[in-house]
């Protein structure tokens, strides 16, 4: 018995290893599977009208709290922290909505707003993470604008983001559903969802901003 401990060992490992990796990529393709019936199933859902201004405090915080408790180190260690900066329109007046469909398209643009400062942070422990969230009132109705000051997005792949299953995130991080579903929310609700992105401007200026525009139907 004790000539083969060290194979069983070896052999113990092997399996603890190989369902480490069958765990992984099931929750991954769980969370592929869930996206696909979000695409199918997406509508403008019950509208009513909504105060823009206070849904979006309200999905800041919670795609803060939920960007940090994604990863048990970073959550007990606090090392993700952002500059959160807001300047909301006052003259804002409710409009016609589905809360929970705008509710999704915020947490994706902020998700990623998050992750792209984070990701500059871990190249540059000098960098200070910041993301601005403005509103405001437009001639064709509301426009909310996310912008961080992450690394951007290379220019060969920005007019790509919105599709399918396109990620610019390492394998197992990103399942390149969240910004696709969140630009057929907003346009289900007859508005647009673009993307500016500053990577070649100068370190100071680097950054992206997501754009949502809303119409006011009433």
């Amino acid at each position: 018995a004790g000539e083969n401990s060290p194979v069983v060992t070896e052999l113990l490992t092997d399996i603890k290893q190989n369902m480490e990796k069958i765990n992984h990529h099931g929750k991954r393709a769980d969370a592929i599977v869930k996206g696909m019936l979000q695409h199918s199933q997406t509508t403008t859902g019950n509208r009513e009208l909504t105060d823009i201004n206070q849904l979006i405090d309200e999905y800041i915080k919670l795609a803060f709290h939920a960007f940090r408790g994604k990863d048990p180190q970073d959550s007990a260690n606090n090392t993700f922290n952002v500059k959160l900066q807001t300047d909301f329109d006052p003259s804002i007046e409710e409009i016609e909505v589905a809360p929970q469909e705008i509710g999704r398209v915020l947490l994706n643009v902020l998700n990623n707003a998050f992750y792209a400062v984070n990701d500059r942070k871990k190249n540059d422990p000098g960098f200070s993470p910041e993301v601005i969230v403005q509103t405001k009132k437009v001639p064709k109705g509301i426009e909310i604008s996310v912008k961080d000051n992450g690394a951007g997005i290379p220019a060969n792949i920005v007019g790509k983001i919105f599709q399918p299953f396109f990620t610019t995130k390492p394998t197992g991080q990103g399942t390149g559903l969240g910004l696709s579903l969140a630009y057929d929310i907003v346009k289900a609700h007859g508005g647009e969802l673009k993307v500016e992105t500053f990577s070649t401007e100068a370190a100071a200026q680097k950054g992206t901003r997501f754009i949502i525009l809303l119409p006011d139907s009433r």
